[in-house]
């Protein structure tokens, strides 16, 4: 199994580079030199007819299938407490770009084969990102393959090609010539502008590769890494010396202060089919964000790696 998985995975050789910028969002800062081992990486997310033959081959069921424990959410009604998970609602109008709410939902019955509520179905979508996954997801489909998720220093490291210091995967033009490169929400956000293919998922590899041969590293859906969220992934100063494969923060650290809930957050990279123009531009390498780990959405998948020994 674990050769046949390896089978179509580019390898990345190791290396150092510029890890993070300093021109986009604050929790991207500071620059930093950085190294990686060589690892072998999926070309492109997991999809759906991936994912399934795992699910085929295991009876695994996915943290959006199975109801939460009621004991881990104290003060939340029960009855509210179901298995689902959240799912991008277009808007017919342009709204408030402060209230997330306004264009997300959680939805009972929706999972990873059922992406947008209990009613739609996979159809088409063999080729598309598998969603709805949490980190507990991805990491069993990785150790089913012997693999693991990346790093976010290893993800950054192979989103960039080989380029170093720049804005996006393929340079410092979101779309040089007028080519548009990724799948982003392009117009104004939330609002859907039919025909609008950004409003979901495309299939993957449906926009050219980077440098090394890598799909949707851009766009398309965020992907979880194995780190846990902090501040400037650890580090909130500039160093001279080359960092080794900087591991975030600890699973504490990680809490969301104003939750009032002690659950970890895991860094996200790469932007995903939301990510506009006029909100939330983080389709780019060094773009980072937090994720509770009981939170999957229809916007977030993940790829795999194999580490050199």
């Amino acid at each position: 199994m674990a050769k046949a998985a390896r089978e179509g995975m580019i390898r990345i050789p190791g290396g150092t580079f510029r890890m993070g910028a300093e021109n986009f969002y604050p929790e991207e800062a500071p620059c930093r030199q950085v190294r990686v081992g060589g690892f072998l990486i999926d070309p492109t997310p997991v999809t759906n007819a991936q994912f399934a033959a795992f699910v085929a081959a295991t009876g695994y069921t996915t943290f959006a299938e199975r109801a939460p424990d009621p004991a881990s959410y104290p003060g939340v009604d029960p009855s509210l407490i179901v298995a689902g998970s959240a799912v991008f609602q277009p808007s017919d109008v342009p709204v408030p770009l402060n209230d997330p709410s306004r264009w997300w939902a959680f939805v009972p019955g929706a999972d990873w084969q059922h992406p947008t509520g209990p009613d739609s179905g996979l159809t088409g979508a063999d080729d598309h990102p598998v969603v709805h996954v949490a980190p507990v997801d991805a990491e069993a489909y990785a150790r089913w393959l012997g693999k693991a998720l990346p790093s976010e220093a290893e993800w950054e490291y192979a989103a960039r090609g080989g380029l170093e210091a720049r804005d996006y995967a393929w340079g410092d033009e979101l779309e040089p010539g007028g080519a548009v490169m990724a799948n982003y929400w392009r117009g104004t956000f939330p609002v859907v502008r039919p025909p609008d293919t950004a409003c979901r998922t495309t299939p993957v590899g449906s926009y050219p590769p980077n440098g090394y041969g890598l799909f949707d590293m851009i766009g398309n859906v965020w992907e979880w890494t194995r780190d846990w969220y902090g501040v400037s992934g650890g580090r909130t100063h500039k160093s001279c010396c080359t960092i080794d494969n900087p591991r975030g923060t600890t699973l504490r650290e990680s809490y969301d202060p104003g939750s009032g809930q002690r659950i970890g957050r895991r860094v996200i990279k790469g932007g995903s089919h939301l990510c506009a123009p006029d909100y939330c531009r983080r389709y780019s390498p060094a773009a980072r964000h937090p994720q509770a780990i009981d939170s999957p959405t229809s916007h977030i998948g993940f790829r795999c790696i194999v580490r050199d020994r």
